[in-house]
């Protein structure tokens, strides 16, 4: 893994609002994603983690500080949200073509790269389908291939499964972590779940209550390439429990502070 990093915070804060009425959401926030890393971020709900996230989109601007994202011209960075953001007018095949077509890659090769995803996320069969056709897992599969189409150099994910049923959730997390292993896609994630977190990230910050702040970091103890299999592993109970009891400290923290007057 190339140590240089391809995200990196500095001081970055993001306020919302004027005058008596500015909220701090996020920050300041210090961080470093190296090339080729898989990141995961868990943080009481509202403490500014999906904020950050879209500051590394560039939907977003820093109000103080900054976030750099170092990726060359024609590999850009994509992101995959909780709601799918996939659209419903197009087809299956045109979702996944999308950012190729932004790209201006010429129909027949783009056709063939989003055929390809398709066959690897199991959906070639419903290229030519709406997406109200499809289950929800199978809309976050076509918005991960649109991503993963344009074969970007970063991978930023907003809580993608969690709209999903348990079971939906744990395949898709082990084909997220087959898919990431194999292209070496440097990913930010954003996650509640903590589960999620161990199985997929190199790395695992937990932020605090609002403004979030980078307060921990654990890197789990599994190597690559791994597999969900590490789900059944002590290390992997012991690290969940040690991580539930720093977020339910913020958590409570957070509630202390609702309540003084």
């Amino acid at each position: 893994m190339d140590a240089s990093p391809k995200i990196r915070a500095h001081a970055l804060t993001r306020s919302f609002g004027r005058g008596a009425r500015r909220l701090t959401a996020l920050g300041p926030v210090e961080l470093d994603v190296a090339t080729g890393e898989f990141v995961c971020i868990v943080g009481p709900s509202g403490c500014g983690k999906s904020t950050l996230l879209r500051v590394a989109a560039g939907l977003l601007r820093p109000s103080a500080g900054g976030l750099d994202i170092h990726t060359h011209h024609d590999r850009p960075a994509a992101m995959i949200f909780q709601d799918y953001g996939i659209y419903d007018w197009k087809t299956v095949l045109a979702n996944v073509r999308f950012g190729l077509d932004v790209q201006r890659v010429p129909r027949r090769d783009a056709d063939e790269r989003a055929r390809g995803w398709l066959a690897r996320m199991g959906l070639a069969d419903f290229a030519d389908a709406y997406p109200a056709a499809l289950s929800g897992g199978m809309r976050q599969r076509v918005a991960i291939a649109r991503a993963l189409a344009v074969e970007p150099e970063i991978l930023l994910m907003d809580e993608p499964f969690a709209a999903l049923d348990a079971q939906l959730r744990t395949i898709l997390q082990d084909e997220l972590l087959a898919l990431t292993q194999s292209t070496r896609t440097t990913t930010l994630f954003i996650t509640h779940s903590l589960e999620e977190a161990l199985v997929l990230g190199d790395r695992v910050l937990v932020m605090s209550a609002r403004p979030g702040r980078i307060i921990a970091e654990r890197r789990p103890p599994f190597g690559r390439p791994r597999t969900g299999e590490v789900r059944s592993a002590p290390e992997f109970t012991a690290l969940k429990d040690e991580l539930w009891d720093l977020l339910r400290g913020e958590v409570d923290h957070e509630r202390q502070e609702a309540a003084t007057p």
